[in-house]
């Protein structure tokens, strides 16, 4: 976000942690599908409540699965389970200063396995493509989609 680098993570842990951050996070997600395959873009603004300036970014991303037929066997390792994906993201700067340069910016690949009952694993690798970017880092995820009534 904004002008974010990988010097904001220089910063020894023990002291990271008695910082406390007041924020708010507007994201504007926009997303289509077409033959298997979706494509997303969000445009994100965080705000320091602490009267610092709003921070911009961005993400653009495409996923697809390995199969769009499903089988008709209940499975976890089906093809139709598993998705790959290409990710971009990114600082904008600032609200008085939108730019490119001397912000981060990150390609990633992803892989996204479906289990049964709505939980999701992820795991994404980035790699930083500006001086500003971190050399590389690991993401993953769990995630769980179920009804809340039913």
């Amino acid at each position: 976000m904004g002008f974010d680098s990988w010097r904001d993570f220089a910063e020894p842990a023990d002291e990271a942690r008695h910082e406390k951050k007041r924020e708010l996070e507007t994201k504007l997600i926009l997303s289509s599908n077409a033959r298997g395959w979706n494509f997303a873009g969000n445009l994100i603004a965080e705000k320091n409540l602490a009267s610092e300036p709003w921070e911009l970014g961005y993400a653009l991303g495409t996923s697809r699965p390995l199969a769009l037929a499903a089988t008709a066997s209940d499975c976890r390792f089906c093809a139709e389970n598993i998705s790959l994906g290409l990710e971009m993201y990114g600082g904008l700067g600032e609200q008085h200063e939108l730019t490119l340069s001397r912000t981060s910016h990150y390609v990633a690949p992803a892989i996204a396995w479906s289990l049964p009952k709505g939980i999701t694993l992820r795991l994404s690798p980035a790699w930083g493509l500006t001086s500003s970017s971190n050399r590389m880092f690991v993401r993953f995820g769990v995630s769980y989609e179920g009804a809340l009534f039913r």
